[in-house]
C-alpha cells in the first residue's frame, strides 16, 4: 500500500495550529490541514504491512490502508467512498477522534505513525468542497418506523443507517438543537458545529425527521441528573412511543457527571464541566443565556486530567482566566510510551493536547480534600500529593497545600445515563446504570423490554465518538434485522 519505499522515505507530517495569540481571540478551529502534496506523502509512508492492525485499532474499523493508498495516488472521489463505507461522520472523527488506529500502525513498532487522522480529516473536507458528500435516499420505503432517543454520534449514525434501509426514521432530542455532546460538549474550537448541521441537512433530505425539546419518560429530579442541559418543553412517555413506533433505540448519552463530595462542594463557583462547557457552545450558537459562567480575570481549577478537563482549560484561557491549574489524580506519565509493552494498544504516555499549550500548569497525583469558601463562594482548594501503593492511594504526609480558586470545574468523568429515561422503559441496568444489551449478533442491541434497543454511551457507558458511531451503526444493523427478517447494512 501506498510507495513501497515510503515509510524509509518520508517522515510523518503533522497538522499545524495557528498561533497561541491568535487563536485564543476566537472559538473559531484553528487546525491547519495538511495540502493534497502533504497527504499524499502521509499515504505513500503507508506500510505493505501484511496485517493492517490499524483496521482492528479503529473501532468502526475504517479500511485504512486502502484509503490511504488511493489518497498517495490521487484518487481522492474513491478515497472517500472507502471512508464512508465504513464510518458515516469522518468529519467529525477525523477532528476529535484520539486516534487509536496510529497507536495501532505497525510502523509505530519502532517509528512515528503513518499520519491516518490527518489524511482522513483532508477526505472529508475536500469531499464537501467538491460537493461530492450528498443525501443517499433509500430506493424503497419499508413502511416501518423507527424512534431513535438521543441525537449524539450514536443516534445520527444509526438514523442515518436505518433511513437508507428505508424506513422511516424520527430523532428525538431533549435539548433545542441536534447533536448531542458533539453538539454541547466539544468546543467549537475543536470542532465547529456547522459539521453537524450540514449532515442534519443531509439526513433531512433522506427521510430522518428530528424533533428537538423533546424529553422521553420524565424530566428529571433533582440532583447531578438536575444539571444535565436540558430545553425540553414537551415530554412524550415510553407508551407513546411503542405504540407509534415499530422500533425505539436509546442511544442517549453517559451524562450523569461524578462528583467530588468534599467538604465545601455546596460553595458557589464549584461546577460541573457538563455546566461550564454547554453554556459557552450555546453562546457561541447565538443563543441568549439568562447568566453564564464566566472565568475571565479568575483563578480557575479544572478537576480531572482528561479531554474534558482539557476542554474546560481551552475555553477558560478564551475567557481570559488569570490563572488555569488542572490536577490530576494519578501519578505523571512517562513522556514515552513502552512500545514493546504496548503496541498495538493505546499507550500509557503523557498526552499534551492543543489547549495545555495555551497556558495551564498541570499539577499531578494530588488530591482534593476540601474546598475553601468565603461568603458563601469558593476562594481555594486544601489539596495532598498521594501516591500508589499496592494498588491503594496513600496521602503522602507534609504535603499539604492551598491552592487560590475563583472558579472550579469537576471533569473527572461520567457516571452513567440519565437514569430517568431507562426507568421509565423499564430497561433493565447493568451495575454501572447503563442499560444492559449485548452486541453479539444474537442479542442485537436488544434491552429486556421488546422493541426497544440500547446503543453508544447509553449502553457501553462513556466513551469515544468514534465508539458511538460504530454502535449506531451496528444497532441499525440489529434493528433492521428485527424488522425484516435480513439486513444488507453492514456491522
Amino acid at each position: 500500500m501506498g510507495k513501497t519505499t515510503g515509510f524509509l522515505e518520508y517522515e510523518r507530517l503533522e497538522e499545524g495550529y495557528e498561533p497561541v495569540p491568535q487563536r485564543l481571540k476566537t472559538w473559531k478551529e484553528f487546525v491547519i490541514r495538511l495540502s493534497e502534496e502533504q497527504s499524499k506523502v502521509q499515504g505513500a509512508r503507508c506500510m505493505d504491512c501484511g496485517t493492517p492492525f490499524c483496521n482492528s485499532g479503529c473501532p468502526v474499523n475504517n479500511i485504512i490502508p486502502d484509503f490511504n493508498d488511493l489518497v498517495y495516488r490521487g484518487d481522492w472521489r474513491n478515497a472517500l467512498d472507502v471512508l464512508h463505507s465504513t464510518n458515516n461522520f469522518p468529519e467529525f472523527t477525523g477532528r476529535v477522534c484520539p486516534a487509536p488506529c496510529e497507536a495501532a500502525c505497525t510502523l509505530n513498532v519502532n517509528d512515528d505513525p503513518v499520519g491516518i487522522k490527518s489524511i482522513e480529516h483532508a477526505i472529508i473536507d475536500r469531499g464537501w468542497a467538491e460537493g461530492w458528500v450528498g443525501p443517499q435516499p433509500a430506493r424503497a420505503r419499508t413502511g416501518k418506523r423507527v424512534a431513535v432517543v438521543g441525537s449524539g454520534p450514536a443516534g445520527m449514525a444509526a438514523a442515518q443507517q436505518l433511513a437508507r434501509a428505508g424506513h422511516d426514521v424520527t430523532v428525538l432530542e431533549k435539548n433545542s438543537r441536534v447533536g448531542g455532546l458533539l453538539r454541547y460538549g466539544i468546543p467549537d474550537f475543536k470542532m465547529e458545529k456547522s459539521h453537524i448541521d450540514r449532515r442534519i441537512e443531509q439526513m433531512e433530505a433522506e427521510g430522518v425527521t428530528f424533533r428537538t425539546g423533546v424529553c422521553v419518560g420524565k424530566l428529571p429530579a433533582e440532583g447531578a441528573a438536575s444539571k444535565v442541559t436540558n430545553d425540553a418543553t414537551t415530554v412524550v412517555t415510553p407508551a407513546e412511543l411503542l405504540a407509534q413506533f415499530d422500533a425505539v433505540l436509546l442511544a442517549g448519552g453517559s451524562e450523569i457527571s461524578r462528583d467530588l463530595p468534599v467538604p465545601g462542594r455546596e460553595l458557589e463557583g464549584v461546577h460541573f464541566a457538563m455546566e461550564f462547557l454547554p453554556q459557552q457552545n450555546k453562546v457561541v450558537a447565538g443563543d441568549r443565556l439568562d447568566s453564564q459562567i464566566r472565568a475571565e480575570g479568575k483563578h480557575v481549577i479544572v478537576i480531572g486530567g482528561g479531554d474534558t478537563g482539557s476542554d474546560c482549560v481551552g475555553t477558560s484561557n478564551r475567557h481570559g482566566a488569570a490563572s488555569v491549574t488542572q490536577f490530576e489524580l494519578m501519578p505523571m506519565p512517562p513522556e514515552t510510551e513502552d512500545k514493546p509493552l504496548t503496541w498495538p494498544y493505546w499507550p500509557y504516555k503523557l498526552r499534551t493536547s492543543s489547549s495545555h499549550e495555551e497556558g495551564c500548569t498541570r499539577e499531578f497525583a494530588i488530591a482534593t480534600q476540601a474546598f475553601v469558601g468565603e461568603n458563601g463562594r469558593v476562594r481555594g482548594l486544601k489539596t495532598v500529593h498521594v501516591e500508589w501503593k499496592g494498588g491503594k492511594m496513600v496521602e503522602v504526609p507534609d504535603t499539604e497545600r492551598e491552592y487560590p480558586a475563583d472558579l472550579v470545574l469537576l471533569a473527572m468523568g461520567f457516571v452513567s445515563p440519565v437514569g430517568s429515561v431507562l426507568e421509565a422503559f423499564g430497561v433493565e441496568r447493568d451495575g454501572r446504570g447503563n442499560a444492559r444489551a449485548g452486541t453479539d449478533a444474537a442479542m442485537g442491541y436488544r434491552t429486556n423490554v421488546d422493541k426497544v434497543f440500547a446503543a453508544g454511551d447509553m449502553r457501553r457507558g462513556q466513551s469515544l465518538v468514534v465508539w458511538a458511531i460504530r454502535e449506531g451503526r451496528q444497532a441499525a444493523r440489529a434493528i433492521d434485522e428485527h424488522l425484516m427478517g435480513t439486513s444488507e447494512l453492514p456491522r
